[in-house]
């Protein structure tokens, strides 16, 4: 039976917990009692006339709640659309008709039809009405899930049974997740695999704790995981901390890591954007293993490295059911046997032939390839391949990355508005900003690059985040909208810092 099917037909063992950690509150369930509670949920959506192939939407920040409502649609064969509230700023009313739903429940302050309080679905009655028994087929889908990648508005997609249960299979065969794990999660419930560790919790039976960004150094050390997933930005914040705290107490890394995310780390998880080789090797050398992997929204998990099989460098091998394909331009493919989806389902005209092929294959637009032992290398993306007026092709993510090497560099974005030098658009690390210092960190990556690759000059910007635009949801520079906002400075002569 798939893991889905073995999830909403059968009730967890009792002895795991769900925990949501706030800043200065945890709050704790048995998987047991939070099985129940989502079934009061769900009895209360078929009450609301949802049904089988019926959208639910949930526009909130992460909570009990927000689990709750998944696991009732799951378990009526209805479908969650996760909406982060960062991202979208439409009104409840808009998500509403725009997407379908049957109903949406929130934490914003908003009264509409068909919209609800989400606060309400902890404090529901008990029932004994028997809820019908389902089955996920591998073709239907479970969720709508959203995606921008780094420019563009928010597409969506209808994620597939089959592509979920896939990818947990394989997660579960590397890591083993049981009894004495406790894997903590902070980033937007909205993103369908962050749901995946609640389901998994009440599959393979273990803990699981909830939290949010802004929360999670914070509660780090009181709720003391076993497993962090994490984007590399936050895994760079942390070491940041790590190796400021060590310099400031003599103690060693490994000593400032167990205050840091508690003493039971088995394991960190990070991908989603390129992670920085320097912040991988401090980590695993202070005892926190961090295996670096690859997807897409398009695609869920495609490789991943894990304790069995582990390259520096590389994303890891493919999972079981994937095939990677890489085409003459060496861009990466991807062929699921059970794919993720077939086409968007909101998305302008001409994005799903783009991204969807035949076959179940997915064109990524990431530039890799494989080595002899099946490990993939991700070399950055098609799109970010600069063509210089001398007929050069020059792939900037290499160059960024040996940029944001720099300390004192935050993140930058690599771009040519005139086609014959490259000027970084980068944030600082360090304010107020020290032009001498970034002039010397420009000069330091140049030595090391050909002269085609050279940084002419580096305008400075204001940090990316996801609240000015500037950074997707997944984290990542939305490098059209960073390149628009700052072209002035980047095609003025008199501005910026020179090498």
């Amino acid at each position: 039976m798939s893991v889905l099917n073995r999830m909403v037909s059968n009730p967890p063992r009792p002895g795991n917990r769900l925990s949501v950690a706030r800043l200065g509150a945890t709050e704790s369930w048995d998987l047991t009692e939070v099985w129940d509670m989502s079934g009061r949920v769900a009895r209360s959506l078929l009450d609301l006339g949802v049904r089988p192939g019926d959208r639910i939407g949930v526009l909130a920040a992460n909570s009990l709640e927000w689990v709750l409502l998944d696991l009732a649609a799951l378990r009526i064969k209805a479908v969650t659309a996760g909406f982060d509230p960062g991202k979208f700023d439409a009104t409840g009313a808009e998500l509403v008709t725009r997407y379908g739903l049957a109903a949406l429940f929130t934490d914003q302050d908003e009264t509409a039809d068909r919209v609800r309080p989400i606060a309400a679905m902890r404090r529901l009655p008990p029932s004994d009405a028997v809820l019908p028994t389902v089955v996920w087929e591998p073709d239907e889908a479970p969720a709508l899930k959203f995606t921008s990648g780094s420019s563009g508005p928010a597409k969506s997609l209808l994620a597939s049974a089959g592509s979920i249960d896939s990818s947990l299979a394989a997660v579960q065969e590397m890591f083993a997740h049981g009894p004495g794990d406790d894997i903590f999660v902070f980033l937007p419930l909205s993103l369908l695999q962050q749901r995946y560790w609640v389901y998994s919790a009440l599959v393979f039976g273990h803990d699981v704790t909830i939290s949010t960004y802004e929360a999670a150094f914070a509660t780090l050390r009181t709720a003391r995981p076993t497993v962090v997933m994490g984007v590399p930005g936050f895994f760079e914040a942390a070491r940041a901390h790590l190796e400021a705290r060590a310099a400031r107490t003599g103690s060693s890394p490994a000593d400032v890591a167990v205050e840091f995310f508690g003493d039971r780390i088995r394991y960190l998880w990070t991908g989603s954007a390129p992670a920085d080789p320097g912040t991988l090797r401090y980590l695993t050398d202070a005892g926190l293993p961090i295996f670096e992997g690859y997807g897409l929204n398009e695609t869920c998990i495609v490789t991943k490295n894990h304790p069995g099989a582990h390259r520096p460098g590389s994303v890891g091998r493919v999972l079981p059911g994937k095939k990677v394909l890489i085409d003459t331009d060496g861009v990466i493919n991807v062929r699921s046997g059970h794919p993720v989806a077939t086409r968007y389902e909101h998305a302008r005209p001409g994005d799903s032939e783009a991204m969807f092929r035949p076959g179940g294959i997915v064109r990524t637009g990431d530039l890799g390839h494989l080595d002899a032992d099946g490990y993939l290398f991700v070399h950055g993306r098609a799109d970010d391949v600069i063509v210089l007026e001398n007929g050069k092709k020059i792939v900037v993510w290499p160059i960024e990355e040996r940029l944001k090497a720099c300390p004192l560099i935050e993140d930058c974005v690599v771009t040519n508005a005139s086609q014959h030098q490259l000027v970084a658009i980068v944030t600082s690390a360090q304010h107020p900003v020290d032009t001498e210092l970034i002039a010397a960190a420009l000069r330091q990556a140049n030595a090391d690059l050909d002269h085609d690759e050279q940084i002419a000059k580096a305008v400075l910007a204001d940090r990316f985040t996801v609240g000015n635009g500037l950074l997707s949801s997944q984290f990542k520079p939305r490098r059209q909208q960073i390149e628009a906002r700052y072209r002035r400075l980047v095609t003025d002569p008199e501005e910026g810092i020179r090498a």
